[in-house]
């Protein structure tokens, strides 16, 4: 590719956020001579991270050139590479690498990148990478394409992350890191990672895997890290590889293998293979063992302007950037935050798992008294003793430190008397999940607390409207829904009745950033977003189960789908009597969209918590006393049936939720499922892939995303 055509590219780009290429010179110590030191900076502050878009590359490319030829006239010793406080590079700018409409275009790119990096790889002297901070994809690549690295021990989110977004580690990585760390953990940076929840490594953690030669603290990182090139240069000092392997040795070339394979197993189990580009990270990998660098690189640049243009890649741009990235930070609907009422005192009502767990977020987070109450002192103690158990868990972690984990105790209290809300600011029941008795609790709070105390409600499925109709300050009301568990489950459903006034909105809104969850707002109607998403689909593929459809074949008809877990698992983990009675919730609410399987309330009566159990093998099955209980139909569908049946299902209640407005639109509806059911990032949350599978225009005659918002725009 010639500099005309990267020139080419970087112009499609003009409102492209650069970061510049910056070069001091710096005497280094002991005569050992000059060192050309490049700050990667776009100017922004520490909330805009550093990226690589064409017109950034152009410039970079540039500088190493003039580098090159002032290394070839003996001017300088080594070139180093760092970044802006806090970041190496963030990676490539996928924003741009979405608008590459053209796979001839997006060819260039990958082929832009590695041009640069060749220049980097081979300037005459030594290239030095310091890692002062985040360094994701292009930007670790950056890093690996150096002679040798240093990383800070205050550097985070370390990674290769491309699997996880649709793509490959297209600018040499797949080809250097498992020669510089070994196979084995070359896959579990590109692949296990990637697709476990997007875990990224740690200064500290890079530099044990290999991948770093030497580590420094923040305070003075640049510093040290130049005294440590100077010291390589001179040869005073060299690096010791002791991960690194060379592919020619036919035992590497075993591990290599068996690493590979281990790879696909994973993609396998965590992905079902529902999404391509995991599996062409590890066929890349597979051929390069015997590749030279340039031949990889080939490879590579094809298979990345192959991904480019799927739509599984543009879902997962829009599912990460446009949703994660972007909406969750300004949730549609949220009133004024200025409307917010602080919040010193929390009440509890409730003293079970979840409202202890509710508790231990709030003092955690919060930093602010909690005080949960019980029907009796046993039940109210062991609440308590639960967030003290988990506070020492913490600390004994090293989570936290000695004195924000006596603090963090002292925060929390209990009471058998409602009286201790008197003073409190927010009110939230963690009771049985029964209308007349959340409706109880809330008469005897209201009864206690201020005028201005906010109610809120960690109902999953019930009526917040219903709830509020016999209260004095039925304004008060809001429906506050964390998912299980709550320290880990990022999505909070805020829920407004009809009555729910601006200001107590407000402060749900800025309670949940400071709880640090991505809240939604959710109109009142059963079930909310996500269990009523997740029980359609669940209720489908019980019906066929019901029908006559096997076990084996009703389960695993979904796999296309690549959800974290099966249908009849799911329901295990809700627990058959809970998915039951939210089942009955919605059949009551919307008829029989949502039919009750007698089947399942005849496990219930009898007890049974889930319907596989582990056979002999291992192999999940159903007990011949169990199946006893039950009695099935005579119309069997195949897994094909199954799966295009749920999924015209999911469109339909999809369409209808939207219109009846329980959201702002699809783009709330994929960021409930992807936050609060673990639905796969890879598929760019729940509606564009019922869009590319086509179940949304079967059911609804129109797609619930534009082209060209998580698909390819439609040719002009």
């Amino acid at each position: 590719m010639s500099a005309a055509e990267f020139q080419k590219l970087a112009e499609l780009f003009p409102d492209e956020t650069v970061t510049h290429s910056y070069v001091q010179d710096i005497e280094l110590p002991g005569n050992a001579g000059t060192f050309a030191l490049i700050t990667l900076d776009n100017g922004l502050d520490h909330t805009k991270p550093t990226t690589l878009g064409p017109n950034t590359l152009v410039e970079l490319g540039t500088v190493l050139e003039g580098l090159k030829a002032r290394a070839a006239r003996g001017e300088i010793a080594g070139v180093g590479v760092t970044g802006k406080p806090y970041f190496l590079v963030a990676g490539a700018d996928l924003s741009a690498v979405k608008r590459l409409e053209d796979r001839e275009h997006g060819l260039w790119m990958a082929q832009l990148g590695h041009d640069v990096y060749a220049t980097l790889a081979d300037l005459g002297v030594p290239s030095f990478a310091f890692i002062n901070g985040l360094a994701l994809g292009g930007g670790l690549e950056i890093a690996l394409q150096s002679t040798y690295r240093t990383v800070s021990t205050g550097a985070g989110a370390l990674a290769l992350p491309e699997a996880f977004i649709g793509l490959v580690p297209g600018w040499g990585g797949v080809y250097i890191l498992p020669r510089l760390i070994g196979p084995e953990n070359a896959v579990k940076v590109m692949i296990e990672n990637p697709l476990s929840n997007n875990r990224t490594l740690t200064g500290p953690q890079a530099f044990q895997l290999g991948i770093a030669d030497a580590m420094f603290e923040p305070a003075d990182f640049v510093e040290q890290s130049i005294a440590w090139a100077a010291k390589v240069i001179a040869g005073e000092t060299l690096p010791e590889r002791s991960n690194s392997v060379d592919p020619a040795d036919p035992a590497v070339a075993e591990r290599w293998a068996g690493a590979v394979a281990a790879g696909r197993a994973f993609v396998e189990a965590k992905t079902s293979n529902a999404s391509p580009a995991p599996a062409k990270v590890l066929d890349i990998l597979e051929a390069n063992r015997t590749m030279d660098k340039t031949e990889s690189a080939a490879l590579e640049c094809e298979t990345l302007a192959e991904l480019m243009q799927t739509d599984e890649f543009r879902s997962t741009v829009y599912a990460f950037l446009d949703l994660v990235q972007k909406r969750s930070k300004r949730p549609a609907g949220a009133p004024d935050r200025k409307l917010a009422r602080p919040v010193t005192k929390i009440g509890v009502v409730g003293a079970g798992l979840m409202a202890s767990q509710l508790a231990l977020l709030f003092t955690r987070q919060l930093k602010v008294p909690v005080v949960l109450t019980d029907i009796d002192q046993e039940r109210v103690d062991k609440g308590v003793a639960y967030v003290h158990a988990e506070v020492d868990k913490l600390l004994g972690k090293g989570r936290i430190s000695s004195d924000a984990a006596n603090w963090t105790r002292a925060l929390v209290s209990g009471s058998v008397s409602k009286e201790a809300f008197a003073d409190a600011d927010f009110v939230i029941e963690a009771v049985f999940e029964e209308l007349n008795v959340k409706k109880q609790v809330f008469a005897e709070v209201e009864a206690i607390v201020s005028p201005e105390c906010i109610l809120a409600t960690n109902t999953s499925s019930l009526s917040v409207t219903a709830m509020a109709e016999d209260l004095q300050h039925p304004e008060r009301l809001v429906g506050f829904h964390f998912f299980n568990p709550v320290a880990v489950m990022p999505l909070l459903e805020i829920v407004r009745a009809p009555k729910t006034d601006d200001a107590v909105l407000a402060t749900a809104f800025e309670l949940a950033k400071g709880l640090k969850k991505t809240a939604v707002l959710v109109k009142d109607a059963a079930a909310f977003v996500v269990n009523r998403i997740l029980l359609r689909l669940m209720g489908e593929v019980i019906a066929a189960f019901d029908e006559g459809t096997p076990a084996d074949v009703a389960d695993s008809a979904l796999r296309a789908m690549g959800l974290p877990m099966s249908p009849f698992t799911l329901s295990a983990m809700v627990g058959l009597p809970v998915a039951q009675h939210v089942q009955e919730s919605l059949h009551a609410a919307f008829g029989e969209r949502f039919a009750v399987s007698q089947n399942l309330q005849k496990l219930v009566d009898n007890g049974v918590k889930s319907l596989w159990v582990p056979g002999p093998d291992g192999t999940p099955a159903i007990p011949a006393e169990t199946l006893s209980l039950m009695s099935f139909g005579t119309d069997p569908s195949t897994a094909e049936e199954v799966l295009r049946r749920t999924q015209d299902a999911l469109a339909e209640e999809i369409g209808l939720m939207l219109s009846e407005g329980v959201v702002a639109g699809p783009e709330d509806i994929d960021l409930c499922m992807i936050l609060g059911a673990g639905w796969p990032m890879f598929l760019g949350g729940i509606t564009p892939y019922l869009d590319r599978v086509g179940a949304s225009e079967r059911v609804n005659g129109k797609r619930f995303l534009a082209p060209g918002i998580a698909s390819k725009p439609v040719a002009a």
